[in-house]
């Protein structure tokens, strides 16, 4: 398992230990002593999947304090673009987000600590996306940022998005609690 900085501050991109042989493929999605040893002390409280239809977005989603949470995403089948975006008032990357390709492939993971809005595109046509979470969902602190509000290009035309996630507000009209 290997550990990367990525442009922004805090977030890491983790490289998972990935053995193939006769028998399939056996991957390590969490150590411990690696996370430690690259400043990261987590504690899952939470572990969720998802599976999502090609075109789908999920996001973006954090928790307000003091309900906020890190996780760790991974995708087990298919592929995502995942996306973090830095909604830390006094992170010189402020406003700015991170994209990658996660999936069953690359065995990437995206280390995203509390203070970032989440979420990701299918890009397949169908994925898995996993997480560990180092909190509790609890839905008075449930909130997001509109997907489209931030500058970031998706890549699709027609993206399908629930109900609940095209009413979240624009990151111009949020007020950061980080």
């Amino acid at each position: 398992m290997n550990i990367e900085n990525t442009s922004i501050e805090n977030l890491l991109l983790i490289r998972q230990f990935r053995l193939d042989d006769a028998r399939g493929v056996f991957v390590k999605t969490f150590h411990d002593t690696t996370m430690k040893a690259h400043g990261i002390d987590f504690h899952c409280k939470e572990s969720i999947y998802s599976v999502s239809s090609k075109d789908v977005i999920r996001g973006m989603h954090f928790h307000h304090p003091p309900h906020q949470h890190a996780k760790i995403v991974f995708c087990t089948q298919g592929s995502i673009l995942d996306v973090a975006l830095d909604l830390r008032k006094n992170s010189a990357t402020s406003g700015q987000y991170f994209s990658t390709e996660l999936s069953f492939a690359n065995n990437h993971a995206l280390y995203i600590p509390a203070g970032f809005a989440h979420g990701f595109l299918t890009t397949t046509e169908t994925a898995t996306a996993y997480y560990f979470i180092d909190g509790e969902y609890a839905s008075a602190s449930d909130d997001g940022i509109r997907y489209d509000s931030f500058g970031f290009d998706w890549g699709v035309e027609n993206p399908i998005l629930s109900p609940r996630d095209l009413q979240f507000q624009t990151l111009e009209n949020f007020n950061s609690p980080f």
